[in-house]
């Protein structure tokens, strides 16, 4: 089923929906969801998560990309959810990614104003659009989606030691985009 017709389920309140959503995303937000912590269970319970929060979100929203609403639902419920059970414990890998973009952008515990927000945002993807998509690709796969390193290369093709380069390179390029569009870091 496409997306529009997903979202049309969604709008006549049909649970339906929910089981369409599941059949074309399911594997996707469950990829997602584990990327970032490392549990089936865990996952299965924010891609549920993510499910009812799109039911309850749609409407009012009528995303228009149905595959990047739910992956960003199922990624920041799995993020919330990955803060809370490790307040007192650290997960390396998670907390490895975490800390090498602590030195490119904001604090985002801090409590910027709503438009700050928006231009780093708004920083953020005008700095993704001048990547070689190669070069982007890594970036979100280790960034957005959260995977190691050794996931990332073999998927590409690429040595390790290629992608840790690429990340170095492009986090640095980032922060001084990001210094060059007024974001203070």
């Amino acid at each position: 089923m496409d997306d529009v017709k997903i979202v049309e389920l969604y709008w006549a309140r049909s649970e339906s929906a929910i089981k369409e959503t599941e059949i074309k995303y399911g594997k996707y937000c469950h990829a997602i969801a584990f990327s970032i912590l490392h549990s089936k269970p865990d996952a299965e319970e924010c891609v549920n998560d993510a499910y009812l929060k799109a039911w309850e979100s749609i409407p009012p929203h009528r995303p228009s990309r149905l595959a990047t609403f739910l992956g960003k639902l199922t990624r920041n419920i799995s993020i919330n959810r990955y803060v809370y059970e490790h307040a007192q414990k650290r997960h390396a890998a998670t907390e490895m990614i975490f800390d090498e973009m602590a030195e490119c952008i904001p604090d985002p515990a801090t409590e910027a104003p709503l438009s700050d927000e928006i231009a780093l945002k708004s920083a953020i993807n005008g700095f993704l659009s001048t990547l070689t998509p190669k070069t982007r690709k890594i970036f979100v796969q280790r960034y957005w989606y959260m995977r190691t390193v050794r996931e990332i290369a073999f998927d590409l093709h690429l040595t390790e030691s290629a992608v840790k380069v690429s990340l170095h390179r492009t986090r640095n390029e980032m922060k001084l985009y990001l210094k060059k569009e007024g974001i203070v870091i």
